[in-house]
């Protein structure tokens, strides 16, 4: 049974690369899911288990920042790594994001 993934990001070019970057690495993947920001990924992860996240920052409705936020306070999502994609290099992003595991 392959890993269960989700792909956060508000660009669907984006999203495609990641998606064919994890074809290309060769992981046993069982399934991908989508989302375009952090409203549409806490939707996903009503309705589906997932292994990992993969979600960028800097996204509209609900940034990564946020969905990380609200993933560390659920009780059932906490144990579930994210993964930030993004091109955001802040110091002090990163530190905020160790911070909340």
């Amino acid at each position: 049974m392959g890993y269960r993934i989700l792909i956060v990001d508000d660009s669907e070019i984006i999203r495609k690369i990641v998606r064919k970057s994890i074809g290309m690495s060769g992981l046993d993947v069982g399934e991908i899911f989508e989302a375009e920001n952090g409203v549409q990924a806490l939707k996903v992860l009503d309705n589906e288990w997932v292994d990992i996240v993969l979600a960028d920052l800097n996204m509209p409705e609900m940034s990564g920042m946020e969905l990380v936020e609200k993933m560390s306070s659920d009780n059932l999502l906490v144990s579930i790594p994210v993964v930030i994609v993004s091109s955001e290099h802040s110091e002090t992003r990163i530190e905020e994001l160790k911070k909340k595991g």
